[in-house]
């Protein structure tokens, strides 16, 4: 993780005294491809056609009373009561309001997921179903370009909780996705009026978005980050009046009270602030304030990026889960005590893309990796269609209550696996289901007109153009699960452009059949590639012993975090139909074990073998650990 700090510091020219001089972040060094231009293969595609026939492709069959909620029709207006979204409240601060919006959330979030993986997987009939659902929005939008959730005597009108710029951010994000793989104008043109209408009716510099009063209020902190559909805009037009707005409201919501207060101004500066908020609001934010780092000149905002990053660096474990149970609290990360919500790892997975593809770091896609293939993957049931709303890297329970309650915490509800977690809130299931199409999205991107780059590892296609013609890599591979990949490459004719590769942190070594130069973390291919030609490429690496911040050790092979699974007992909880269930799990036998110095560890066929003490008996086992993403109940931490 300190690669990430040391990986930005590297931007900032140095000077005659060794010390980082301000710098402006303006440049942005790689080009996002157009959604679709990515697609998945191999595992990666297998797994989304695996959730498309799961939660992610039938929410609105598991909780149809909330996806099926008319909100953006039928729009919230000031009589409109709190609706029963069936969750338990008890815990939960902000009052009635934030009921109201809820559903708006769940819908959009789970709406772009589905856009994104039908579009992805390239299904008639899930196509067929996108493509019904963006008419429908699209004919909810009036004359003046308003879409959202309120009427027209509520809406821009607040002072209190509320969920404007949140429920357009959710609604625009998957439309965008939409608009790019399919190219259609119509689509584009509403975007251009919805977002038109913002900019109308909260003026830049002249209006107050982010006042919200003194109370909790979660919407209006989700708002902020409508900078995502600023950053898109400016993406797609090049107009900088979007680089201006994101940097506007940024500073608003700095200047505004909120509870969510760890990206505002005041807070980074502190020397002394330990992050504290709604973990999902931290990481989210995290895209904003780089937004607005980009949208200036003003060498501060690099300064403050810096700063965010190093506290939420503080709060993250070894294997990517940033703490979100569902508050920082001013902790570090542990791998017992503090969970991770799966819409923290899709916010943040998402934030470290936008820092990846502007500064061109390699280390912001080591982490991106990292959460994806290990906190993320080890957050989801390997045999049902479910997600765990929390996950800790130890995990001796799954029953509701962190650890089976050992803690005291028996009230908790949110350890464990379901296909909606609708006693909780209907957020982590659809976030669940956007985390993979953004991973996929993000493997390939370019760096001005003749480079490629293979930024994210993976099987997967990439189409796109390269000095003006049309090229094509296939990367046929297992990875992580295997370090060896063969990338393809298909074009009209031979013709020279560069391929760059990105090497992860922990190889040390990389054995390709094709001379290459390595420049700044980069395998670096340049030659005329044929018509069909093929690079074939292997990682080296082995077996580290890491070691976190509590003292803890991990092992890693590669980029998998591996861990000692825990032979659990299933229970089904909440039946939502006859497929979709809630699980709990239990553990067989309950077995810790702590650390010692000469533990043997070696990676042999996918497993790490190595010496470990049972706890109760003092004896010394042989243990055989897998990777964490394939475990349910594991122990993946050791203490000395």
């Amino acid at each position: 993780m300190k690669l990430l700090i040391k990986g930005l510091l590297l931007l900032l020219p140095i000077t005659a005294s060794g010390q980082n001089a301000p710098f402006r972040l303006r440049e942005e060094q790689f080009e996002k491809l157009p959604f679709g231009a990515v697609k998945p293969t191999g595992w990666i595609k297998a797994q989304m056609e695996k959730d498309m026939q799961g939660f992610a492709g039938n929410l609105d069959q598991i909780v149809p009373d909330l996806v099926n909620d008319p909100i953006y029709s039928a729009r919230l207006h000031k009589h409109s009561k709190a609706k029963d979204l069936g969750n338990l409240k008890e815990g939960d601060i902000g009052g009635d309001d934030q009921y109201k919006w809820w559903n708006s959330e769940t819908q959009s979030n789970w709406r772009d997921g589905f856009i994104r993986n039908a579009l992805l997987l390239d299904d008639a009939a899930r196509k067929k179903r996108v493509k019904q659902y963006v008419d429908h929005i699209l004919a909810t939008q009036d004359s003046d370009g308003y879409l959202g959730i309120y009427d027209p005597k509520l809406r821009y009108r607040f002072v209190s909780e509320n969920g404007e710029l949140w429920a357009k951010t959710t609604l625009l994000r998957g439309l965008l996705a939409y608009y790019e793989a399919t190219q259609d104008r119509r689509v584009w043109s509403s975007i251009v009026r919805a977002v038109d209408d913002v900019l109308k009716h909260y003026p830049i510099n002249h209006s107050n978005p982010f006042f919200a009063g003194k109370e909790f209020s979660g919407g209006v902190a989700h708002g902020l980050t409508f900078t995502d559909i600023c950053d898109e805009m400016y993406r797609l037009t090049k107009d900088e009046q979007y680089r201006a707005y994101a940097l506007f409201l940024y500073q608003n919501f700095s200047a505004n009270f909120s509870f969510e207060k760890d990206v505002q101004w005041a807070s980074i500066v502190d020397p002394g602030y330990k992050l504290s908020g709604h973990g999902v609001h931290t990481y989210e934010h995290l895209r904003p304030l780089t937004v607005a780092a980009f949208s200036t000149s003003d060498p501060r905002y690099a300064e403050a990026l810096g700063i965010y990053l190093k506290r939420i660096q503080d709060a993250t474990t070894v294997a990517g889960g940033p703490i979100g149970d569902e508050w920082v609290g001013g902790r570090k990360a542990n791998a017992t005590q503090t969970g991770y919500e799966y819409c923290s790892l899709q916010e943040l997975l998402d934030s470290y893309a936008g820092l990846l593809q502007k500064t061109g770091t390699p280390s912001f896609a080591d982490q991106i990796e990292n959460t994806f293939f290990n906190a993320a993957q080890g957050a989801r049931d390997p045999d049902h269609s479910c997600i765990a709303y929390l996950k800790t890297d130890n995990s001796y329970a799954m029953t509701g209550p962190l650890n089976g309650g050992a803690n005291g915490d028996e009230k908790q509800t949110r350890y464990k696996y379901s296909p909606a977690h609708k006693d909780a809130a209907v957020c982590c299931v659809p976030n669940a289901a956007r985390i993979t199409p953004y991973y996929v999205q993000n493997m390939w991107m370019k760096q001005g007109d003749s480079v490629l780059v293979a930024t994210l590892l993976g099987p997967s296609r990439v189409q796109t153009r390269i000095n003006g013609e049309d090229v094509e890599v296939h990367a046929a591979t297992a990875y992580p699960y295997n370090l060896s990949c063969t990338f393809s490459i298909r074009q009209a004719r031979t013709r020279e452009f560069t391929l760059k590769i990105r090497k992860p942190a922990w190889a040390s070594a990389a054995e390709t059949d094709q001379p290459y130069v390595e420049e700044d973390g980069f395998i670096v291919i340049r030659k005329a590639f044929k018509k069909n030609e093929q690079i074939r490429l292997t990682w080296r690496t082995q077996v580290t012993d890491h070691k976190d911040a509590t003292g803890a050790h991990y092992f890693t092979y590669g980029p998998l975090v591996y861990a000692h699974p825990i032979p659990a007992v299933a229970v089904t909880g909440k039946v939502y139909t006859p497929v979709f269930k809630d699980y709990l799990y239990t553990p067989r036998i309950k077995k810790e074990y702590t650390y010692i110095r000469n533990n043997g560890a070696v990676y042999k066929q996918g497993r790490i073998q190595l010496k470990a003490r049972e706890k109760n008996s003092d004896t010394v086992e042989t243990l055989t650990l897998i990777p964490i993403g394939k475990t349910i109940l594991r122990q993946a931490a050791f203490m000395e």
